[in-house]
């Protein structure tokens, strides 16, 4: 258990470092104007998702959401729904996008009563018995993710969109860079059960 909290710290450390210098500089007004055509998917605001499938995008970071649209951009990381949205974008309009989404409020949802107990266990201690790193580690004790570092806000997201993406993850479906390695690993030793408590439990969390 000593070596994977070493490995996850040095990791963290490393993609800090690597993200630190390339902190997003958008401007939320600007970006305003060019995200109606998020709004069909996402909500006003990317707020409100018309599918629980799909990702509240207000309040994550602007490092991560602009790591993302540029992913997404360059079809690294492949979104059907998405194909074309972003052509012709130039870097500066997805900063824009970034810090406009990231300017919004989160809203906070409320976890399944049910599983709470096991969603908070693994969220905050991980799972010894499979050596599972705990998500704290890199997304905060109140699920606010880690701005320098490029880790996503997790609090509030909707649990249908985390459960995909850790079964993406779990996959090998979504692997793009040096977080998606971590979150692979992770993954990998999270049963349908654990994951299913700990998405439910980050979107109440706060």
């Amino acid at each position: 258990m000593k070596k994977l909290i070493a490995g996850v710290v040095l990791s963290f450390s490393l993609v800090t470092a690597a993200h630190a210098a390339e902190a997003a500089k958008g401007n939320p007004e600007a970006g305003a104007q060019n995200a109606a055509v998020c709004a069909g998917c996402h909500g006003q605001g990317g707020k409100a998702p018309i599918q629980g499938t799909y990702p509240k995008l207000s309040g994550l970071g602007e490092t991560y959401l602009f790591n993302q649209l540029r992913l997404i951009q360059s079809n690294k990381r492949q979104i059907a729904v998405m194909a074309g949205l972003l052509d012709g974008k130039s870097e500066q309009d997805l900063r824009d996008l970034a810090a406009y989404f990231n300017s919004q409020d989160m809203p906070i949802g409320q976890a399944d009563p049910e599983l709470v107990e096991a969603g908070q266990k693994l969220y905050r201690g991980g799972n010894m018995a499979t050596n599972t790193a705990a998500c704290v580690a890199c997304h905060n004790p109140q699920g606010l993710g880690n701005e320098p570092a490029g880790f996503p806000r997790l609090s509030g997201q909707n649990p249908g969109y985390v459960e995909a993406q850790l079964k993406a993850y779990r996959a090998g479906e979504r692997s793009t860079g040096a977080m998606s390695q971590i979150m692979m690993d992770v993954a990998s030793r999270l049963t349908d059960e654990e994951i299913k408590a700990v998405a439910s439990y980050v979107n109440g969390l706060n």
